[in-house]
């Protein structure tokens, strides 16, 4: 079962730039930051909300680490913006299962690691009516690492 908004990812070109805007215009603080080898970004966590289920809401932004990254193809492509949407599940691999007999390609055969120490998942976007869909177990949050 989809619980929440995780987050939505921004994809950016410069991410200090980016989360000062997020900062000055909204009050926006960065609750985790990370750069991810394996999908090719540096990321901040912006915390918007804490949800019923004891998770939160946040924005995610995104700056590529290298050119070959998915993230820089698509802002070469797109330009800077909303870059996907993520529901929060309790079990991806149960919810990514039972979205795949829907018919809905799942681009990862296994969860991987995913921001925070998540474990994550896509959906194809032309399965989603042209949006890209992450799906997040988030890992037990003990407190914000920078």
């Amino acid at each position: 079962m989809l619980t929440r908004i995780d987050h939505i990812g921004i994809a950016c070109f410069d991410l200090d730039r980016t989360v000062e805007f997020y900062r000055a215009t909204y009050g926006f603080e960065v609750f985790h930051s990370e750069v991810n080898e394996e999908q090719g970004v540096r990321e901040a966590m912006l915390k918007i909300n804490s949800t019923d289920d004891g998770g939160a809401s946040y924005l995610q932004l995104l700056e590529p680490t290298r050119e070959d990254s998915t993230v820089a193809k698509w802002l070469a492509k797109n330009g800077e913006g909303v870059h996907h949407i993520a529901f929060g599940t309790a079990d991806v691999d149960a919810e990514s299962a039972d979205i795949r007999e829907k018919g809905v390609r799942v681009l990862y055969e296994e969860p991987r690691r995913g921001s925070m120490g998540s474990r994550i998942t896509f959906l194809h976007p032309k399965d989603c009516h042209g949006v890209l869909t992450e799906l997040v177990t988030s890992a037990p949050v003990e407190s914000p690492e920078h």
